[in-house]
């Protein structure tokens, strides 16, 4: 749904009083803490932050995607740890039943998911699959009105605390790539189902990746998404959606380490000036300003012909790419402009450092968003169209 200007306005308002009041104060200490604090969570959900894309019929918030990337650009100004905490909820964890399940599926989860007493994973990536989402292994085979869930999943974001697992599974090893893979809810109590210890990671701390593994997991068949063999058109679609999303988190990063760059060099004086005098440092500066504006041009130009219903499988890849590759030199010229204060933690701009570089590798590698570029550009080509 299109937003109402002013609700829309005063949404965006609260969203940046809590990100900049709450957590940007509490930055080094989830660093320190590996851990969101609960009751800054509470806060989270109270804000309806689970629930921004769930339908308001399911007691969300119902953001078209424009709106969401405008909240997107807020939460990015902040550890994307805080972000992550509802991440999986407003994206790929729940955007599956959104797009495809059944009503009873909808009725039965939705809501809380929305509310934050449930929370989701999406369980997609294997040691054998990642970037090549249909040569997954998982193996969901049919046993009466159930299926039996065997394998493991990899880097599982949230699934430390999730509750409800949306899990690909290859349902007809006989069919290759991704037309024998289907897509299951699973909820964690399930029989068979572990999840392993939190990754140590090079940043992010604060957001838990884990292993999922299933051993002989019965989920009732009632429980698939979509339909068999339809997993893989789900995870593209869900991923289509995530793809604007996270792009519009890098850039609300690169407008925060903008920001810490402009005034630490208003301030930090080096040959009898600030060194915000010298062109070197200027260019630096202005060099990720128009990246980051870059950026945020090409999300919402693409969220609004998502929302008028137009396909973006490539403008979701070229914002992907572009924002996720641009805040990694937006973070690095932020080190270069702090000196040897950007490599100290007491500062923080190392931790954003840390933080950017995950961007490019999850929701679809660099490399995998320009493998879709090119081809969405071919088959345009043969339909005549460029």
């Amino acid at each position: 749904m299109a937003f109402d200007p002013e609700i829309r306005a005063a949404l965006i308002d609260q969203v940046r009083r809590f990100v900049r009041e709450r957590c940007v104060p509490a930055e080094a200490q989830v660093a320190e803490d590996d851990l969101v604090p609960d009751e800054l969570v509470q806060e989270m959900k109270e804000l309806g932050l689970f629930g921004l894309a769930v339908p308001e019929a399911y007691g969300g918030l119902g953001l078209d995607m424009e709106t969401e990337c405008l909240v997107g650009f807020e939460l990015g100004w902040t550890s994307p740890a805080f972000r992550s905490v509802a991440g999986t909820n407003i994206g790929i964890g729940s955007q599956a039943l959104v797009l495809f399940g059944t009503e009873a599926q909808k009725e039965q989860y939705l809501p809380k998911i929305a509310s934050g007493e449930i929370v989701t994973s999406f369980a997609l990536t294997e040691p054998e699959a990642g970037s090549d989402a249909a040569g997954l292994r998982t193996k969901a085979t049919k046993d009466g009105d159930a299926y039996v869930l065997n394998g493991g999943k990899r880097y599982i974001t949230n699934a430390n605390v999730a509750d409800l697992f949306t899990v690909m599974a290859r349902t007809n090893p006989d069919e290759p790539g991704g037309k024998g893979v289907s897509a299951f809810i699973v909820p964690r109590d399930t029989p068979g189902l572990s999840v392993g210890k939190p990754e140590k990671k090079m940043g992010q701390q604060g957001a838990h990746i884990c292993d999922v593994n299933f051993d002989n997991a019965h989920v009732p068949a009632e429980m698939m998404v979509a339909g068999e063999g339809e997993g893989f058109k789900v995870a593209m679609s869900v991923l289509d959606k995530g793809r604007l999303h996270i792009s519009s988190v890098c850039t609300g990063m690169m407008e925060r380490l903008i920001s810490e760059m402009v005034n630490y060099a208003m301030e930090r004086e080096q040959f009898g000036k600030p060194i915000m005098q010298h062109q070197l440092i200027q260019a630096m500066i202005a060099d990720s300003q128009a990246e980051a504006y870059a950026a945020r041009c090409m999300i919402l130009d693409a969220a609004k012909k998502r929302d008028a219903g137009e396909p973006v499988t490539m403008l979701a890849s070229c914002c992907k790419m572009f924002a996720s590759e641009a805040v990694g030199r937006v973070a690095d010229r932020a080190v270069q402009v702090f000196g040897g204060a950007g490599y100290v933690a007491d500062y923080g701009v190392e931790r954003f450092f840390r933080d950017a570089r995950i961007f490019r590798l999850y929701e679809g590698t660099t490399q995998i968003q320009q493998i879709i570029i090119a081809r969405e550009l071919s088959r345009a080509a043969k339909r005549g169209e460029i």
